[in-house]
């Protein structure tokens, strides 16, 4: 079994030790360019075209991210990047649901106890108690029912938010109000105090989060975008800042990263900024993944994670 690796920044090194040390009746390589020896599975982030498009016997292809939209966006910008019928996969958890729960449970509690204001009342020397929030009146909406979603959804359930979420198709999370598909969209945004997106990004969703759907959320609403920047409708955002529908804002992601330096998020009061750090491939839970879905090919049981390219995820 012959298995190459690809990333930009990853340390090549330990992913092959790693893999090797998993499977160790694989030969695991790193890919460079002018490699045309035999591959069996590839281990890739944003690879280059030759290193894939030539190899249609490729067993399986990993994406070592919990989302694809990047390899499908290469497919799609260069077709044939992506060699036709082989499967393509993706990390399902890896350890990124726990980080996803640290962030959004630390941002929320931030705007739940009205922790940003007091800062900014602190940097005016302000003594001024607010009025608390109350979780009867702070309905979470998350965008997205997929496994993030879900343990997001369990953790505020955990402390006692009432939570609804919204997917493209029905999903059953315990506690959760669900909703789903175009008809319901609308009724899953009203109300919402605060809105965490955590969607895959496809054409279907991208420009999601703009000024129809911020409309609909309670006034002075909050929102939080984990998934990508593409999700994001910037300058709608900006104006209802500007006119109190939103409230405040958290972003990890964005439509360019790094954020430019004249971007006006950098410096609008009410916007909080993270380089993408929400939740990161954790190499060796990533590993643990990758081995297991290895070896339920070869003894031809079904993988976890295959992508659906009709849908994008």
């Amino acid at each position: 079994m012959n298995i190459i690796f690809y990333h930009p920044t990853f340390d090549s090194k330990q992913w092959i030790d790693g893999i090797s040390k998993r499977l160790p009746q694989a030969k695991v390589r790193a890919w460079h360019r002018g490699d045309t020896q035999p591959a069996d599975y590839a281990l890739v982030w944003q690879p280059p075209h030759e290193m894939l498009a030539p190899r249609t016997t490729l067993k399986g292809i990993f994406a070592l991210g919990a989302g694809v939209d990047a390899i499908i966006t290469q497919e799609q910008r260069q077709p044939g990047t992506l060699p036709p019928g082989v499967p393509l996969l993706r990390l399902e958890d890896t350890g990124m649901s726990l980080q996803m729960q640290e962030y959004a449970l630390a941002v929320v509690l931030r705007y739940f106890r009205r922790m940003d204001e007091y800062q900014l009342l602190q940097q005016q020397k302000q003594w001024r108690p607010l009025t608390p929030h109350q979780h009867g009146d702070f309905t979470i909406g998350i965008l997205g029912a997929g496994v993030l979603g879900s343990c997001v959804a369990e953790k505020l359930i955990g402390m006692h938010f009432q939570v609804r979420s919204w997917s493209r198709s029905l999903k059953d999370i315990p506690g959760v109000k669900s909703y789903f598909g175009d008809e319901q969209f609308h009724d899953f945004a009203s109300g919402c105090k605060l809105l965490i997106n955590l969607l895959p990004n496809t054409p279907q969703t991208a420009g999601i989060l703009n000024k129809n759907l911020f409309s609909h959320l309670s006034d002075n609403a909050y929102l939080i975008n984990l998934a990508r920047g593409m999700h994001l409708v910037e300058g709608d955002l900006l104006r209802a800042l500007d006119s109190g529908k939103i409230a405040a804002a958290t972003l990890d992601v964005f439509v360019e990263e790094p954020l430019p330096g004249m971007h006006p998020f950098w410096s609008h009061p009410r916007v909080s900024i993270t380089p993408h750090i929400g939740a990161n491939t954790l190499p060796e839970q990533a590993m643990d993944n990758i081995a297991a879905n290895i070896m339920a090919m070869e003894e031809g049981r079904a993988p976890t994670g295959l992508v659906d390219f009709a849908r994008g995820y």
